[in-house]
């Protein structure tokens, strides 16, 4: 990483932004990148199967895949990060929270629930301040649209968008995608 590289970055965008390839393309073709996968495979869902094909075919066949879909695997996986080690590429945190709060039995807002989301949640922004790699985060922009109709799609969408500012509190760098053009908010 040379100086001018920012160490961490969060890359925020909405469905379809091109917020995965743009993170991906923020790494030079021959640098060395753990890609941290965080979404859960389901073989039922054939069209998210493909979703995930997609991201792998476009990404170069040198970097690693690490899959860390359960929550405390993203924060260990940052936390064990060397500064000699190849540049972690997360993507997403969108994901990642849907299975926060699946695991924690969070939807329907139980207390108890909602407290270890959120200790996941402060847990993953340290790790991210902490993390000795340099570090590419991908999250989805779910903030800017109108107000969910379920109690779950609000839950999801007010999480998201605390945990994006954390995450942006700790960054070098933000960008948000809008229909596929980056623009640099720090």
């Amino acid at each position: 990483m040379s100086a001018s590289t920012p160490a961490r970055t969060l890359v925020l965008g909405g469905a379809r932004s091109g917020k995965s390839a743009h993170a991906e393309g923020l790494v030079d073709a021959d640098e060395s990148v753990s890609y941290v996968a965080t979404s859960r495979r389901d073989p039922a869902d054939a069209e998210w199967t493909e979703r995930i094909a997609a991201h792998v075919a476009r990404r170069p066949a040198h970097w690693t895949t690490v899959e860390a879909a359960a929550p405390d695997s993203l924060i260990t996986a940052l936390r064990g990060a060397s500064p000699d080690g190849p540049t972690l590429l997360v993507d997403d945190l969108a994901t990642w929270l849907t299975g926060a709060l699946d695991d924690a039995g969070a939807w329907e807002r139980d207390p108890a629930a909602l407290r270890q989301v959120d200790a996941h949640c402060a847990a993953l922004a340290d790790a991210t301040a902490a993390c000795a790699a340099r570090l590419v985060l991908v999250s989805a922009e779910v903030g800017l649209g109108i107000v969910p109709a379920t109690r779950s799609g609000r839950l999801f969408r007010d999480r998201l968008g605390e945990l994006n500012a954390r995450l942006a509190e700790r960054c070098d760098e933000v960008l948000l995608l809008v229909a596929g053009v980056p623009l640099r908010l720090r």
